[in-house]
């Protein structure tokens, strides 16, 4: 069972990129909070799913052409209050890079341990196990 919030902003689509052992994370300019690294992700937009905005915001944020390949779930965000939509994907094409100077200050492609160094908390149960499973 999901949770929704009651809050009306649109929900965030969070592509969680995972290649050759390694997840893409990205450090926004401003904080969210405690949130400094994490992952491509923007504003699902109206008549657009959850995975087809994190196909968008992966491609506007880093550059990278990504295929949704499953959801990892959705909650209401703990430190933001907004509702969050997790997807798995796959890199199809590119090399990732700040495409979002606005928003964005770098991307970096992490193993188990760079990750843990970057985010020293842990992620959505879902979003963790998926993590585990295909990081080395």
């Amino acid at each position: 069972m999901s949770q929704r919030s009651t809050d009306e902003r649109p929900p965030i689509a969070a592509a969680i990129i995972v290649n050759d052992g390694q997840v893409l994370m990205v450090r926004r300019r401003v904080k969210e909070g405690q949130l400094s690294w994490q992952f491509p992700a923007g504003e699902v937009e109206a008549g657009e799913s959850g995975d087809e905005a994190a196909v968008r915001e992966a491609l506007e944020e880093t550059g990278l052409t990504v295929r949704a390949t499953g959801s990892l779930g959705e909650r209401v965000h703990p430190n933001t209050g907004r509702t969050m939509f997790y997807v798995a994907c796959d890199l199809v094409a590119g090399t990732a890079y700040v495409a979002d100077e606005e928003e964005l200050a770098e991307v970096a492609w992490c193993d188990r341990a760079t990750l843990t160094a970057y985010v020293p908390y842990p992620f959505f149960g879902p979003v963790q196990e998926h993590l585990d499973a295909n990081l080395r």
